[in-house]
């Protein structure tokens, strides 16, 4: 591992964030927070026994800053707006760490206001959920333009990630991430149309999944959000339904940008964002089958009075 940074910032503590910040305390970092919600970042502060950073010059001593936050653009209001910004608060050598899952577009523009500031910036979302988060176990998606500024925030992304992904260079892990979870939402999307067509036929939905988990079409979706959150009638992989649409927004706005027929992400993105718009963007990811289906695919699904029949 290499030399573990004098001190770090992390701005976020949402259902993510304050797991991974509560990971940097544990594993001896000198933390500093920063949360939208005031009362939040003190408590963590608190509880934690850290530093609460109310204005950006708080950062001022932390050579790396990670950020988990809901998009790019919040990204560069906190990093270069907020009351004049956390990066003007930074040394030269300091390194920001955007683990939000953010437009690869926003993040090199983001890059390119930090350089001449003389802060490096590295792209690392993460996957996992949030009970990988709570163990340390992400695995991390990591893009740079520069080696050493990676290798400087390196003790800081062993802490968090189990797995590290050298993706290439900056921007390209928040593609990955946005790629990645375009095909997951692809697989759910798939696996709710055919149990829906299923039970016109008699089929009963866990037999259905039981039968696709033993076969071909066996999927993270099937294995663990289906089986485990829709037949339950749990809805609660922490993931959010509004931070999934974004994500499968982003890999069709690449698919555009790079002129590559993506018919499947065109429509897979606009399924999501609809689910999205009828149920809100703060509902599970796993709950979208209630917009798109009038009849319920689990146990216990409530299904919406604004869905689609199969």
């Amino acid at each position: 591992m290499s030399a573990a940074p004098t001190q770090v910032g992390l701005v976020g503590l949402g259902m993510m964030g304050w797991p991974m910040a509560r990971n940097l305390v544990n594993a001896g970092v000198d933390l500093v927070v920063r949360d939208a919600d005031p009362e939040r970042q003190q408590a963590f502060a608190a509880e934690h026994g850290c530093s609460s950073a109310d204005v950006p010059s708080a950062f001022s001593s932390a050579t790396v800053v990670v950020t988990m936050l809901p998009d790019d653009t919040t990204v560069r209001d906190v990093i270069l707006d907020w009351q004049g910004g956390i990066a003007a608060a930074l040394t030269t050598g300091a390194v920001v760490v955007d683990m939000s899952s953010s437009n690869p577009d926003g993040t090199r523009e983001l890059g390119s206001r930090l350089a001449p500031l003389g802060v490096g910036l590295v792209d690392a979302p993460v996957s996992g959920g949030v009970t990988r988060a709570v163990d340390g176990t992400l695995t991390l998606m990591v893009g740079a333009d520069d080696d050493d500024a990676i290798e400087r925030a390196r003790p800081v992304l062993e802490v968090l990630g189990g797995r590290l992904f050298r993706t290439g260079p900056l921007g390209s892990g928040h593609a990955m991430k946005a790629l990645n979870n375009f095909v997951g939402g692809a697989a759910y999307a798939v696996l709710a149309e055919a149990l829906a067509v299923g039970r016109r036929y008699g089929l009963d939905p866990e037999t259905m999944i039981d039968v696709i988990n033993a076969s071909t079409g066996r999927s993270f979706n099937s294995e663990v959000v289906l089986k485990d959150h829709v037949l339950t009638g749990a809805y609660a992989t922490g993931f959010a339904l509004g931070l999934l649409a974004k994500d499968v927004g982003i890999a069709a706005s690449l698919a555009r940008s790079a002129e590559v027929d993506a018919p499947v992400c065109e429509l897979v993105g606009k399924r999501w964002a609809e689910a999205a718009g009828d149920l809100g963007g703060s509902a599970d990811h796993s709950e979208a089958h209630k917009h798109w289906y009038s009849e319920p695919l689990g146990r216990d699904g409530v299904p919406s009075t604004t869905g689609r029949s199969a």
